[in-house]
Parts: C-alpha cells; structure tokens; sequence
C-alpha cells in the first residue's frame, strides 16, 4: 500500500523491510529470509540451491552480490527514507556451494546527509567469510511509501 506524504504512517525497521521484500519478487525468488532487522542493520540468510550454480559447480558471483545488494537495500532503507545505490563493491573469499546456507551482516561505516556507506559481509553456515561488499547509497530525499 502507498501512502502519501499527508497520510505516511512511520514503520518499524522491521516493517518497513518487510514492505520491501514484499515488492522485491527477485529477492523473493533468491529466498532471502529476514532474520533480524534494526536501524541501518539487517540480518539476512539465503540457502543456495541447484538453479543458482556456475559451470564450476559453485555459487555464480552474480547471485552472492545481489544477496549482499539486498542486505544494502534493506540496511539503507529501513528508517522509510529512500536511498538508492550509487557504487558497489565485492570481494570474493571463498567459493559458496549447493546446500549452504548464506547470511548477510551489514555495518554502517557512514551516514551524513545525503549519503550512506555499509560493509556486508556473507559467511556460509560454517562461519566462513564467502565475500565482503562495500555499498554507498544516495539518500532521495523521498519516503520509501511514495515510490
């Protein structure tokens, strides 16, 4: 439901990443649960299944960086104020596999006015680092209802 600028009723970190994922069917379809969701922090798993496999039989990087563009998503967003990517980092540690199970952490390293910087790191089931992910977002200047 959109609400306009009159009616914007604030929401949870909680809620308001909830509502995202939502209207977000590719994040969906990666399977993405929240796990724990607080001000400018999430916590998000992902399990790998067959479908997002490379031809070296190991978790296609294209997948580990949208997991870790969604925790970005939901990080930067989850006041209500809109905030969209402006560069993206990865690094990849080491190879995820079919049946692990990934989580997402985000830290905030940088919040001013009109911009935001967050370190995602996604571990597998096992603690072990799969890859580190820096994101910078612009802050709209809009609610994240009226989009």
């Amino acid at each position: 439901m959109k609400l306009s600028p009159n009616n914007y009723q604030p929401m949870t970190p909680l809620e308001t990443a909830q509502y995202m994922l939502n209207q977000d069917y590719f994040s969906q379809w990666l399977g993405i649960k929240i796990i724990d969701v607080q001000e400018k922090y999430c916590l998000l798993e992902m399990p790998i299944r067959k479908e997002m496999i490379n031809g070296l039989k190991t978790v296609h990087g294209g997948v580990t960086f949208s997991f870790a563009d969604t925790a970005l998503a939901f990080s930067s967003n989850n006041t209500g104020d809109a905030s969209v990517a402006l560069n993206c980092n990865i690094n990849f540690t080491k190879a995820a596999k079919e049946g692990d199970i990934l989580t997402a952490t985000t830290t905030k390293i940088s919040d001013t006015r009109k911009t935001g910087i967050y370190d995602i790191n996604i571990t597998n089931q096992h603690q072990e680092l799969i890859a580190s992910f820096r994101g910078t977002v612009y802050k709209i200047e809009r609610k994240l209802t009226d989009l």
